[in-house]
């Protein structure tokens, strides 16, 4: 892509409405502009990040045998009574009437409506176990919407619900689906943290929120500093029991307020060099309740023995549109924001810094062909912009690699690179750069 075609309205001045750093560098590499309160356009440069974020959440859910479908953000005010959890489920719903005064709200969440899918379809327990999900913009009317799209009204879920047979294949769900975020956000270059929750408007009795550590976290977390560096476990590890030795201790403790009582009984049972209590942010949350909606909506099927069951489920979210504020929020610097490779917009920045010279444009326009021809994404600065804002724009908007490409360094056959993350600075020739940009960024798409 040539920047001079490009829509990248980038901000040198950070907006006064914005607080925390994701939602600054948000605004300012031309990422989201807000629409409403709550509610934002994605920009170019941050539908393409959304987009790789959601490609890898696809990856991992089909990976784990989850199979995808897609149901409608409006749902029947019906469906829910017959849960109990309309009048339940309190303001953030947004409920209205359509032209035939029939009840409709903008779905928060999917479980009634999953449920009622599954129980006209799943007639005998051979069609079990099954996951289904899908990945669908919702709405909740958050009281006070903040931070961008950390906490927006709109925003995009992947959420997933497992139907089984018995409370052990319910289990054995969960456990892949929790092993399946684990891989989900490693992939992103994300350290997640998973906490025994509450199970809050859902339901259930088992929940287990994924963390990532952030000074803008909405909660406190204690937890042990060898959870930090726990590798990813098998799925049929029970994490609803047996957490170790998979799991580190104290992950079951989780203040979603400065609980002193948590934080009392944290400082009991770990030991001081190994206790970390910090903010964090919520980037998925998983829930095992069990027959909560199978059982008033008559979701049933017929078992071995010829007896009507009532289905075990759980439910499985991701915050899609949270992950790219998230990721921010863990990687960035006072330039701005430092991309993984895996959800970059584009992986190699490549800056010509004279365009209208000759040979700078004949080396970009080779660099540029050869780099797309082995699969790498290049935005191409050809713009007329100084050096100066070229390089404030690169560093704002994150890329990982940059290429920079002058009059001067060619007369010496040479280019220069610049690793965003590290910052970096090698020389190379121009044959030499493109092997080694390839290698680089092949070798860190996949991160787990």
């Amino acid at each position: 892509m040539r920047l001079s075609q490009y829509f990248l309205p980038v901000l040198r001045e950070v907006p006064s409405e914005a607080e925390i750093a994701s939602h600054k560098l948000m605004l300012r590499a031309g990422m989201i502009r807000q629409a409403s309160a709550g509610i934002y356009t994605w920009l170019p440069l941050g539908f393409r990040v959304l987009k790789k974020v959601e490609g890898i959440v696809r990856e991992e859910q089909d990976r784990s045998g989850a199979i995808e479908l897609l149901m409608p953000t409006l749902q029947q005010a019906e469906l829910w009574r017959e849960s109990g959890r309309y009048d339940a489920y309190g303001p953030e719903m947004l409920r209205f009437k359509d032209r035939h005064e029939r009840e409709m709200l903008y779905g928060p969440t999917n479980e009634e409506l999953i449920t009622q899918v599954f129980r006209g379809a799943a007639k005998s327990y051979r069609d079990l176990p099954r996951i289904l999900y899908h990945i669908q913009w919702k709405f909740r009317d958050e009281i006070r919407p903040r931070f961008g799209v950390m906490r927006g009204r709109e925003f995009l879920m992947k959420d997933a619900y497992s139907f089984d047979m018995s409370v052990e294949a319910a289990r054995h769900s969960y456990n892949r689906m929790f092993v399946a975020y684990l891989r989900t956000f490693a992939r992103m270059g994300l350290k997640s943290i998973p906490m025994v929750a509450e199970t809050g408007p859902i339901g259930g009795d088992l929940s287990h929120e994924f963390i990532i550590l952030a000074d803008t976290g909405e909660s406190q977390v204690f937890c042990h500093a060898d959870l930090l560096d726990t590798p990813i476990p098998p799925a049929d590890v029970d994490f609803g029991s047996d957490l170790t030795p998979h799991i580190a201790p104290w992950t079951r403790h989780y203040a979603a307020t400065d609980d002193k009582h948590d934080e009392g009984r944290f400082a009991a049972e770990v030991p001081q060099n190994k206790r970390v209590s910090a903010r964090g942010v919520e980037i998925g949350h998983i829930f095992f309740f069990g027959t909560k909606y199978s059982e008033p909506m008559g979701c049933r099927v017929q078992g071995p023995d010829g007896n009507m069951v009532s289905v075990q489920s759980g439910s499985y979210g991701i915050g899609v549109s949270r992950l790219p504020a998230a990721i921010i929020e863990a990687s960035h610097d006072d330039a701005g924001i430092v991309w993984p490779v895996p959800v970059a917009p584009f992986e190699v920045g490549l800056v010509n810094l004279k365009p209208g010279d000759k040979a700078a444009d004949r080396a970009c326009e080779g660099l540029y062909a050869r780099l797309e021809g082995a699969g790498v994404s290049v935005l191409l600065d050809d713009t007329q912009e100084r050096p100066g804002g070229k390089f404030a724009t690169m560093d704002l908007i994150g890329l990982p690699f940059q290429l920079i490409v002058g009059p001067k360094g060619l007369k010496g056959g040479e280019v220069e690179i610049k690793d965003r993350k590290s910052g970096a600075r090698t020389t190379a020739s121009p044959e030499a750069a493109v092997k080694r940009l390839v290698g680089e960024v092949r070798a860190q798409r996949i991160l787990a």
